[in-house]
């Protein structure tokens, strides 16, 4: 009976098996905004379904998944996760807006820009109203986000303006931002009119949002 021959093991150096490679762990930067977004999704899913006032944080940690504290890592409190939600669907409804502007003159393109936002807010309207009550005095780091981003909206406005004063629609002694501000002043007031109810959506866009800019434009125009 031949003598049986034991494999050979491949050994390192001082005769030492190799130890087996372990799997690259996930960056912690990676590893964050993962779960980030799965808060923002859990808070998407039940402000949008169950309603703002009636979720809890404790309720948005168990549906993504998450220790009720790593919420508050992503939010100081449950208005700054609200705030974290439409930060990111408020940055690709002006995205877009920009993106698909026609070449017309300043009313359309504000129309065109407003009616965007506007239909953002359609998707979840009460979601949008308890957005647009709690905003204002909040400090929370997603409340800080969606300021920045409004202000660099004014100014993507105000660049629409810009343009107009070029194209000679705009007189051009006028600030375009001070012009922004006045023009997202009237989206604004129209936006809280829709959402607290007093008027259907297509009203608000036209003739009301319309004929507010209209106006304004009238205003702008040159003596």
């Amino acid at each position: 009976m031949a003598a049986r021959v034991k494999p050979r093991t491949r050994t390192g150096p001082g005769g030492r098996r190799p130890r087996a490679a372990k799997a690259a762990p996930v960056p912690r930067t990676a590893q964050r905004a993962e779960t980030r977004e799965r808060v923002r999704l859990a808070a998407l899913e039940l402000f949008s379904t169950s309603g703002f006032d009636e979720t809890t944080t404790q309720a948005i940690a168990e549906r993504a998944g998450v220790a009720a504290g790593t919420v508050f890592l992503h939010g100081s409190d449950k208005a700054d996760l609200l705030f974290l939600v439409m930060h990111d669907r408020l940055a690709a409804a002006v995205d877009d807006a920009f993106e698909t502007l026609p070449d017309a003159p300043l009313l359309e393109r504000l129309v065109h820009v407003f009616k965007r936002m506007f239909r953002m807010y359609e998707e979840h309207p009460k979601m949008g109203a308890a957005f647009v009550r709690l905003l204002p005095g909040s400090r929370g780091p997603n409340a800080q986000r969606v300021n920045a981003m409004t202000f660099g909206f004014l100014h993507r406005v105000g660049q629409l303006v810009t343009n107009a004063q070029v194209r000679g629609e705009v007189a051009r002694d006028l600030s375009p931002i001070l012009c922004a501000q006045n023009v997202f002043g009237l989206y604004f007031m129209t936006l809280l009119g829709w959402l607290s109810g007093q008027s259907t959506l297509e009203a608000a866009l036209d003739p009301g949002l319309r004929a507010s800019l209209a106006l304004q434009i009238r205003g702008l125009r040159p003596g």
